[in-house]
This record gives structure tokens, C-alpha cells and sequence, in this order.
């Protein structure tokens, strides 16, 4: 019996049959036409709205098998706004923004712009600190090879380019889940190429946030932080994920952003269900937790 390629069985296998295919020659009308191309080939066919499951299901196992194959068992989540830049592009914004306030004083929207340009500036040592925690993180999954707790985040600018910047920092591996949107642009450069992924439904990217999680840790952020916050505390509160150490960076800002007492006053939430998560300041205390939970070293 004839092995054909790597493919150990009688049959040739669906690479070695689009091979064929894509030589075969003379061109006629019948092996032009789109009805004639086999189905996992044809892209139009793919796109097509009734494929959608199957699409589904291609991004699913497309980043599970990957990181299967890159030997990836278990992921720290860091999540975290895409506008919290470093603090040298932070005082450079600023200088801007001041520079903008001084020639129209008296312009409102420039005003607003000022007063964000220093709020921003406020929060940009949480960039600093998203990137010394992936440091610290990597540092640990380097032990056993990257098998464990690798770092991942959205693949986009700001918090989660701090956060594979640290593991770059390191020499280490981390994990890019990037969504296509039409306002941002490329990964940013620190995420692992054989770890970047691209994702068209939303779902299936935060499931595979969620698949390999042993911590959430989220930054200060805005409507994608907080959703993918909020999925995580209530897959943990109901029991449909196991706990896993969520940290809130930050405990100012998540005090102003949400009050989490409130919910519990108004019967929205149990007492309890405020424990599911801790806040944290420092990369070495978000750390601390996390290793406390497992008993891994410090």
C-alpha cells in the first residue's frame, strides 16, 4: 500500500488532491467553472452565509490546535484600554494637547481634550506595570517551556502591547487574539507570530481567551474590558467556569467606574459575589495572588 506525502493512509489526502487539481491542464470551460472546485478550496463558497457554522468551527480549531501544537496548556489573561500609551507617548500627548489649549483658550473641545491628555498621563505607569507583570509571568513559563502560563492578551495596542512587550523583554513567549475592526490596524510587534491569531467572530475569540485562563487580570479600560470583565465574573458566579484569580488593576479607577457595593445593595448581586474578584497595584502583588492561588513559587 502507497503512502501518499505524509498522509499514512490509502487515501490521498485533501492537499494532495487540491495539488492536483491546481496543475491540472489543458484549462476547459467545466474546470473553470466555480461549481467544479472542490469545496474547501473555493473561498466564495466558504463566505457564503449558509457556511457560517463551518466558519464557526474553523476558528475555533485553527487557534486550538495551534497552540496545542506550540505545547500551550494554560494562558494568563491580561486585558486592559487601548489608549493607555507609555509614558514618554503620554507626556508627548500631553505637551501637544497643552501646546493646542494655550493657542484657543477659550474652545471648549479642546479644553475636554486637555483634561483627557492628563488623565491619560495619570494612567500611563499602568502600561509600565502591565509590562513588568508580564515579565514577571513569563519569567515563570520559561521553567517548563512555555507550557503554562503564558501570557495573552488582544493582540491590539496600549495595555496589551505592555503586556507582550514584557514577555518580549524576557525572550519569552505570548499570545496575540486579534479581531478585525475597521479602526485598528496590525498586532502589535511583541506578540509571538506562531501565537498571533486573527478572528473574525467575536465569540469565538473570547472563548478561547477563557479556554486555557488560570488568571484574568484587567487594567483600566473601557467597553471591550469591561465586556470581557463582566463575561468572566459571571461564567465564574454561575458556576460555568472554574474560579480562577480575577484581578482588578487599579482599585481607584474601578471604584469610580463601577460600584460593585451598589449591585450588592440593590440585591443585584450576592455579598459573595464581590470576593470573585481582588484589587490589585504592583505586577509583584498581581503575582503574588496569582501564585498564592496555585502555590507556585514566588
Amino acid at each position: 500500500m502507497t503512502k501518499r506525502g505524509s498522509n499514512p493512509t490509502a487515501f490521498p489526502s485533501a492537499r494532495d488532491d487540491a495539488s492536483t487539481v491546481a496543475h491540472l491542464a489543458p484549462e476547459t470551460p467545466q474546470t473553470r467553472s466555480p461549481s467544479y472546485h472542490l469545496a474547501f478550496t473555493d473561498t466564495d463558497f466558504l463566505l457564503r452565509p449558509e457556511l457560517r457554522a463551518v466558519r464557526l468551527q474553523l476558528e475555533l480549531l485553527k487557534a486550538e490546535l495551534t497552540q496545542q501544537e506550540q505545547g500551550v496548556d494554560s494562558t494568563v489573561v491580561i486585558f486592559g484600554s487601548t489608549r493607555i500609551p507609555d509614558q514618554e507617548t503620554a507626556a508627548e500627548r500631553l505637551a501637544a494637547a497643552e501646546e493646542a489649549a494655550r493657542a484657543a483658550p477659550d474652545d471648549p473641545r479642546i479644553a475636554r481634550q486637555l483634561a483627557i491628555a492628563r488623565r491619560q498621563t495619570e494612567k500611563a505607569h499602568y502600561y509600565e506595570e502591565a509590562r513588568r507583570l508580564a515579565q514577571i509571568i513569563t519569567r515563570v513559563s520559561q521553567v517548563n517551556a512555555h507550557r503554562d502560563f503564558v501570557v495573552v492578551t488582544g493582540g491590539g495596542p496600549g495595555i496589551m502591547e505592555a503586556a507582550n512587550r514584557g514577555a518580549a523583554d524576557v525572550g519569552g513567549k505570548s499570545i496575540g487574539l486579534s479581531v478585525v475592526l475597521p479602526h485598528e490596524e496590525r498586532p502589535n510587534p511583541y506578540v509571538t507570530p506562531e501565537l498571533s491569531f486573527q478572528f473574525h467572530y467575536f465569540a469565538v475569540r473570547k472563548m478561547h481567551f477563557l479556554m486555557r485562563a488560570r488568571a484574568l487580570v484587567a487594567f483600566p479600560g473601557g467597553y471591550g474590558t469591561l465586556d470581557e470583565l463582566f463575561e468572566t465574573l459571571t461564567l465564574i458566579q454561575t458556576r460555568r467556569v472554574d474560579p480562577v484569580p480575577v484581578l482588578l488593576f487599579g482599585e481607584a479607577y474601578w471604584r469610580r467606574i463601577i460600584d460593585f457595593d451598589a449591585l450588592v445593595d440593590e440585591g443585584a448581586i450576592g455579598p459573595g459575589d464581590i470576593e470573585l474578584f481582588s484589587y490589585v497595584e504592583t505586577a509583584e502583588e498581581a503575582w503574588n495572588r496569582i501564585a498564592a492561588f496555585y502555590a507556585e513559587p514566588r
